[in-house]
């Protein structure tokens, strides 16, 4: 076989090669946040999933910005950006190696800690999240609401189900004032 043929017949497997990378590597920046590196909801829940199954004493977590909207609206949204990009790190900080974090959309992220006596506590995330953002000589105020569900207090021990009750005890700490945690 000349060199020839040996290159025309290597090029579709070349082409599938190169394709095949590419899919993959939107595949991935698909599962995260442009703008934290935190998970997507689509990349956090596959992995949560399993989390959950897997680990009795799992602790999920949504946090919510409180008054948000005020921050883009007063700062613009270079300065909202800087709080979303403080609370991911933040989050991610928190959640260590014994869990992932990732941003649902908006000012709204979630968690999933497999062991949660390996963190700091769900107070030290509260005050950690509720710490101002410095942008461009502006002090910006930050407050979260976080609610929480321990997988040991499902019937049934579903990530559906411990985000739903995760969200009812958001809403529930939102009800009771901003920078609650429930």
């Amino acid at each position: 076989m000349d060199t020839y043929t040996m290159a025309a017949a290597g090029l579709p497997a070349l082409g599938w090669a190169l394709h095949s990378g590419l899919l993959l590597r939107r595949l991935a920046t698909a599962r995260r946040d442009p703008l934290t590196g935190l998970h997507t909801r689509a990349g956090w829940t596959t992995r949560a999933e399993h989390l959950i199954a897997k680990h009795p004493g799992a602790l999920v977590l949504l946090v919510d910005l409180d008054d948000f909207k005020a921050v883009n609206d007063t700062h613009g949204h270079a300065a909202g950006d800087a709080v979303l990009t403080a609370t991911a790190a933040r989050l991610t900080a928190w959640c260590g190696r014994h869990g992932i974090a990732a941003r649902f959309g908006g000012d709204e992220f979630a968690a999933i800690v497999t062991d949660p006596d390996r963190t700091a506590g769900l107070f030290a995330l509260r005050i950690a999240l509720d710490e101002p953002v410095t942008h461009h000589g502006h002090v910006l105020p930050v407050s979260a609401s976080v609610g929480h569900c321990h997988r040991d207090h499902l019937s049934v021990p579903t990530l559906t189900d411990a985000l739903s009750a995760a969200d009812a005890a958001m809403y529930a700490a939102k009800g009771h004032g901003r920078r609650n945690t429930r």
